[in-house]
């Protein structure tokens, strides 16, 4: 731009400079020469073109300021970003040692700032979801047990019995007889023993879910599972969907909108995932309804019709929420007023006197 403006200033004044040097004389006037000193015109175009340089040259350098001007302000931007990203990151880390050494609470403080300043950091909301799961489950104190020479046989027959539980789908006796075989004799076939276990947590985890409705429970068997494999797409699908209900189920009687629109995904995915009192399809159906009243409070009629017309796919609308759908339908779709063209009458006149007078009669020729 610089390099730009400078070869513009350049020609401007090349430019004046032959202006100038054309308004000089032209030649030297001898002393006996009569003839009369033509005056030299001065071409109005040249100092027209100059001036037009001269303005171009100030809206190319007022761009250029502007442009400085707008970088400028993308770069403090960008800077700040930076900041708050390395900061949410700190944050991040600092959870995650909290986390590991069991101070929950703190953890929470900090994860719950991170969603704050950026809802979609990742990983923030799973963690956070993780930490509330753990804090909830009560800690035993160890009791010391005397070191003994592990016991083979007692850990074969704890090995068969957890595969006749798990044949049996018992999963949570399953995982007790699992932990027999890692109490009396932790090397004994690992491998075996850590399949067993992810079987069994898995299918727990996901059983707390579907079956009971305990969602924060479920999530965290699977959270268990996780360690000894990675999940498959169905049991991970399903922890996903558990924790958006726990998220919806936070703004319930809250914040209808977040409700609303946190139950549409859930509801399509896992229609009958539930907490024990309502599934999602049932949630959806209520938030939709209540979410409809509060638009229709605020005369937002078009708004409100969409939101009991949702609802309705699920179920018929209570009495108050069917009063306001027809209002709700009459505001946002208004009658359009019916125009009527009068015509014009035209009038006959009608005679008031009857002639009496009879007609002579023509005589024939």
């Amino acid at each position: 731009m610089r390099i730009f403006l400078n070869h513009q200033l350049g020609s401007i004044i090349a430019a004046m400079s032959e202006q100038i040097e054309n308004t000089q004389p032209q030649k030297t006037v001898a002393p006996d020469d009569t003839q009369p000193i033509k005056p030299i015109k001065k071409s109005p175009m040249r100092w027209r073109s100059i001036l037009i340089g001269i303005l171009g040259l100030l809206l190319l350098v007022g761009i250029g300021g502007y442009g400085g001007y707008a970088a400028g302000i993308g770069d403090r931007q960008s800077a700040e970003s930076e900041v708050t990203s390395k900061q949410l990151n700190e944050q991040y880390t600092l959870a995650l040692d909290d986390i590991t050494a069991g101070r929950f609470e703190m953890a929470t403080q900090r994860l719950e700032y991170i969603i704050k300043k950026d809802p979609n950091f990742p990983g923030a909301q799973e963690k956070l979801t993780e930490v509330l799961v753990l804090s909830t489950i009560p800690t035993s104190t160890p009791v010391p047990t005397a070191t003994s020479t592990p016991d083979s046989s007692g850990a074969e027959s704890a090995y068969l019995r957890a595969q006749q539980l798990i044949q049996a789908q018992d999963w949570p006796n399953a995982l007790s007889a699992l932990d027999t075989i890692r109490k009396l004799d932790p090397t004994y076939k690992t491998a075996q023993v850590d399949g067993m276990y992810y079987f069994a947590l898995r299918n727990h985890g996901y059983n707390l879910i579907v079956k009971d409705g305990n969602l924060e429970g479920g999530i965290y068997y699977l959270a268990l599972a996780e360690r000894f494999g990675p999940l498959d797409n169905t049991a991970n699908g399903l922890r996903e969907g558990a924790r958006a209900y726990i998220t919806g189920a936070s703004f319930w009687e809250l914040d209808w909108k977040q409700a609303v629109d946190i139950f549409a995904q859930v509801g399509v995915g896992w229609p009958s995932l539930w907490d024990g009192t309502l599934t999602a399809s049932q949630r959806y159906y209520q938030a939709s309804m209540r979410y409809g009243d509060e638009l229709f409070a605020q005369e937002e009629y078009c708004g409100a019709y969409q939101q009991y017309t949702n609802a309705m796919t699920l179920g018929n609308l209570d009495q108050t929420s069917q009063a306001n759908y027809n209002d709700a339908f009459t505001g946002c779709y208004p009658a359009t007023p019916t125009v009527i063209i009068p015509t014009a009458t035209v009038a006959t006149e009608v005679p008031t006197e009857v002639p009496t007078d009879v007609p002579a009669a023509t005589a024939l020729p």
